[in-house]
Parts: structure tokens; C-alpha cells; sequence
């Protein structure tokens, strides 16, 4: 079974003169340059309506049409892989990633993913494109995601996902005092002089994150966080863009910042994180079957527990300090 998407895009006036396969690296930022210029070879891009080459230039206000191939996931090796299972039926299933497990295999990192352990205790799942994964966390995010167990609920999960009707809260420590919640609406694609990661910038795809403040500790601030858009690295990208990057994280964090006199269980909590402080806690969405709504939640791990302790301890001892 294959899974073929449908995506179209205009050309901005920041990619006016690119060459194509580049010009759709930056509009469809989910798929890789390699596989793009397959594509264009195939026959599956249109440029204003007509067949087009890898290589040609775009102008502002071009049309591109893209047919993306997903092959199913029958190549992946069923691997015994330990993960949380939240919720299971015939239909769907939520899973509990833990830190550090990478969701889909890919070059030079074939097994000891997600995607294996998910073949190995459904195997069936390997009729479905990506095991029926129907979204993706980074490797050091830890938490809650969606699994369709057939092809209809597949099809069904990434229509909801596609209509924003899948709700994902994730929760993160941030650097500095977030005085109020709001929102960021600030458009996202691929760092140029950093292909790994990503950027605000104009042109870029539309991406939108809402974010509250739960609680304020000296010199972070617990927030809870509402996706209304699914970009590669959104929040991690949002959050640095506002002045507030995640605890620990590897490329869009700051310098450890410390509050005046900060107790020592706090410094080792933050030299002892090593990876963001980004946790995806709960889901809701429309059962693929039509019969309820799905909620799933997932309590916060360890090390983010631990850090988030250590941060109201140390701000119980500096208020008992005060004159």
C-alpha cells in the first residue's frame, strides 16, 4: 500500500529565482530534498500545470503541485522496542514515547526506532504507510502520539490532523519570566546555512502556537502549549523566537540561566537534563470510527519532574531568604 498526499504551493517573492528543488525543499519542508527531486523526475510536480525539471528557476507567484509517495513501511525491522501503550482498540492506538527514542528510521539510523517497535508488537501496522503513525515528536521530546491500526482510520487520522481536529497540549520550562500567555503566528521554514534545523522567516510555511503560563519560578516559567499548526521543530522554534527558549535544548536553547544564589539541587537539575524540556501530555481527537472522542494524557517523566522540583524548592528557600 502507498499513501499519496496531495500538496500544492505558490511560489514567494523570497524564493523568486531559486531553483526548483530548492524552491520545494522551502515550501514542503516534511519531505527532503532527495526524495523532491525523485519526484520531480517522476513526473509527480507541476510547475504552473506543466511537467517540469530539478533544476529549472522559479518566479514569484508560481504555481507548484506536488503527488507525494509514501511507500509502506514493510522494509522497517520488527524490533522489540519499550514504549507506554495509553490507549489501544481496533481502530487506533496512543502511545507514550519516552526521551531519546527516535520515531522513524532513517539514514544511517535504520532500527532502535519507534517505527520497529511498533512493527514488532502490531505487525500488522506494516500494511500502513509510516506503521500508521500519523504525526512525529523529535527524539528528545518525550510523550503522547497517535497510531492507526487500519487503513480507513489512517485516512481518517490525517484528514483530522490535515483539519486541525486533532489537539495536542505538550507542557515545557522555559528560560526568563513569561509575564502572560498569547500566541505566536510566525511563518517557519529550513535554516539555509543549517539544513538541520529551522527558522522564522517570511515566506516560510504558516505556523501557529498558543501558549499559557502555568507557573513562574525565579528565572523560568512553566508553560502549556496548544498546536494549531504541525511543524517540524514549531515549538521549539516559536518559543526562541519570543525570547523564552526551552531548558536544554541542544539547538534553539541559550546559556544555562541561573537566579541570584541558586540552590544547588537546581544547578545539578539543569546541568543534569540533557535534552529539551518539552513534554507532550495530552491528545484529543474524534474516534476514526465516529463512536467518541479519544483523550489521552501522560504524566510528566522523570528528569522533567525532577527539574521542575528543583525549581520550586529553590524558589521556596529564596522567599523564606528574604528580608
Amino acid at each position: 500500500m502507498t499513501d499519496i498526499r496531495q500538496h500544492e504551493g505558490v511560489v514567494p517573492p523570497a524564493l523568486a529565482g531559486k531553483r526548483l528543488d530548492q524552491a520545494l525543499a522551502a515550501l514542503f519542508d516534511d519531505y527532503s530534498r532527495t526524495l523532491l527531486a525523485t519526484w520531480i523526475r517522476e513526473g509527480r510536480v507541476r510547475l504552473n500545470g506543466r511537467e517540469c525539471r530539478p533544476r529549472e528557476t522559479v518566479a514569484a507567484g508560481d504555481t507548484v503541485a506536488l503527488s507525494a509517495v509514501l511507500a509502506a513501511s514493510a522494509e522497517a525491522i520488527p524490533e522489540a522496542i519499550e514504549f507506554g501503550v495509553v490507549v489501544e482498540d481496533r481502530e487506533v492506538i496512543v502511545v507514550d514515547k519516552p526521551v531519546g527514542l527516535v520515531v522513524h528510521p532513517g539514514a544511517g539510523n535504520q532500527t532502535h526506532t519507534l517505527v520497529n517497535g511498533l512493527l514488532h508488537r502490531w505487525p500488522a501496522l506494516a500494511a500502513l504507510p509510516r506503521a500508521g503513525l500519523i504525526h512525529r515528536l523529535d527524539k528528545d521530546t518525550s510523550g503522547l502520539l497517535v497510531v492507526a491500526r487500519t487503513p480507513r482510520a489512517f485516512q481518517r487520522l490525517t484528514a483530522m490532523m490535515a483539519a486541525r481536529e486533532i489537539h495536542r497540549t505538550y507542557q515545557a520550562i522555559v528560560h526568563g519570566i513569561v509575564v502572560t500567555g498569547g500566541t505566536v503566528e510566525a511563518a517557519i521554514a529550513r535554516d539555509r546555512q543549517h539544513r538541520t534545523r529551522m527558522r522564522v522567516i517570511e515566506g516560510g510555511r504558516e505556523a501557529v502556537t498558543h501558549y499559557r503560563v502555568l507557573k513562574k519560578f525565579r528565572a523560568h516559567t512553566l508553560l502549556e502549549i496548544q498546536l494549531e499548526t504541525g511543524r517540524t521543530h514549531q515549538i521549539r522554534v516559536h518559543l526562541q523566537y519570543i525570547g523564552s527558549p526551552i531548558v536544554g535544548d541542544p539547538d534553539y536553547g541559550s546559556r544555562r540561566r541561573l537566579p541570584p544564589a541558586a540552590s544547588p539541587a537546581l544547578v545539578d537539575a539543569l546541568q543534569g537534563l540533557r535534552r529539551q524540556a518539552l513534554h507532550a501530555c495530552r491528545l484529543e481527537f474524534p474516534h476514526p470510527g465516529g463512536r467518541r472522542t479519544v483523550t489521552a494524557e501522560s504524566a510528566l517523566p522523570a528528569d522533567f519532574a525532577g527539574l521542575l522540583g528543583a525549581l520550586a524548592d529553590d524558589a521556596a528557600a529564596a522567599r523564606l531568604a528574604a528580608p
